[in-house]
């Protein structure tokens, strides 16, 4: 079984999630406890997106996110580097469009999108900052950018329970229930390298977006992003 490392080689992490991409989405739904439906509300509010509006949903993987998103009216592009995610986003949402494309190299023009997000996925490109630009690029003046990523509570105990959760019982549930134990592995790493909330918001405002916030969810599990082009 395939299992990416740290390094996050874009060959080995899109063959990790080529290898999960049938029970991907039923293996979210048991480690959050079914929050990610109400994440992905959350963005979709949060973003404001209305019928006329062309989303960018970059590391859309099956495209769960991105069927959500469309019900608000607006036209999404689901964009994922893994051929097997977008294979099984292709069956599961026929209304969506998926194209496969790099976080480092966006194959849209400048100025195209008025609004993009990311969920879960920025923590595993090579680089955070050029795909932080890159999604500036593609987006049009005044759009929106919806981030959400992993986070820990910044107090004791509940740090503590996270860290214990992320990195003990997590990588055992998948290994319960997923068909490669050892991808989960590596997303467990993948999420307690991550950076705090703070110095994520000083990257994204570097890479040119402005008016940047976060909030924290699910008890500071989960942190939302948002800035504008």
């Amino acid at each position: 079984m395939p299992r990416a490392q740290l390094d996050r080689q874009p060959r080995e992490v899109a063959r990790m999630f080529d290898a999960v991409a049938d029970n991907y989405d039923r293996m979210n739904a048991v480690m959050t406890g079914g929050q990610e439906r109400r994440w992905r509300r959350i963005v979709a509010t949060t973003l404001n997106l209305r019928a006329g509006d062309l989303v960018l949903d970059l590391a859309a993987g099956t495209g769960a996110s991105s069927a959500s998103l469309q019900t608000s009216g607006a036209t999404v592009v689901a964009c994922d580097f893994s051929e097997g995610m977008l294979g099984v986003g292709r069956r599961r949402h026929p209304s969506v469009t998926f194209v496969a494309g790099d976080a480092l190299r966006l194959p849209f023009r400048a100025d195209t999108f008025s609004a993009v997000t990311i969920s879960f996925g920025l923590r595993n490109v090579t680089d955070v900052d050029a795909a932080l630009a890159e999604l500036a690029r593609v987006t049009a003046p005044r759009g929106r950018l919806a981030i959400l990523e992993t986070s820990a509570p910044r107090r004791q105990p509940m740090r503590a329970g996270h860290h214990f959760y992320v990195r003990r019982v997590m990588p055992r549930l998948a290994r319960l229930v997923a068909s490669n134990g050892e991808a989960y592995d590596y997303l467990a790493e993948s999420m307690a390298d991550w950076p705090a909330p703070q110095e994520l918001a000083e990257r994204i405002a570097a890479a040119g977006w402005g008016t940047v916030r976060w909030r924290q969810l699910m008890l500071g599990a989960v942190a939302l992003h948002t800035g504008t082009r």
